[in-house]
């Protein structure tokens, strides 16, 4: 199964999750991604995904400045999206449950 589909899929909820415990900026975030487990997340794919969460309303951001470079936008959850967060992590443990139930059912879970 081709894993870039279904983190198509996912990302934004993903995005959400790594930003739930810790606020961060782009490379961050795309690192914690792929340090959980998604590697084969692109870096253009996170950069549009916090762009896009931001114009919805779903994430706060702020400047901190950089000894070594350029200064680094952080992004943070706001309430509109931990909540969002919360609604999209139930839709998908029910959507892997139903997934796990359909797969043990034929003899296919792992």
């Amino acid at each position: 199964m081709d894993t870039t589909q279904l983190l198509k899929g996912v990302l934004d909820l993903a995005v959400l999750a790594v930003l739930r415990e810790e606020d961060g900026y782009g490379y961050d975030i795309l690192r914690r991604l792929r340090d959980a487990g998604l590697e084969e997340v692109g870096d253009a794919s996170v950069y549009g995904t916090l762009r896009r969460l931001f114009a919805a309303g779903l994430l706060t951001t702020y400047v901190v400045p950089s000894e070594s470079g350029p200064h680094r936008k952080y992004y943070a959850l706001n309430a509109a999206g931990r909540d969002q967060l919360a609604r999209s992590g139930k839709t998908w443990r029910s959507f892997a449950t139903t997934m796990d139930a359909l797969l043990d059912d034929r003899g296919m879970a792992a």
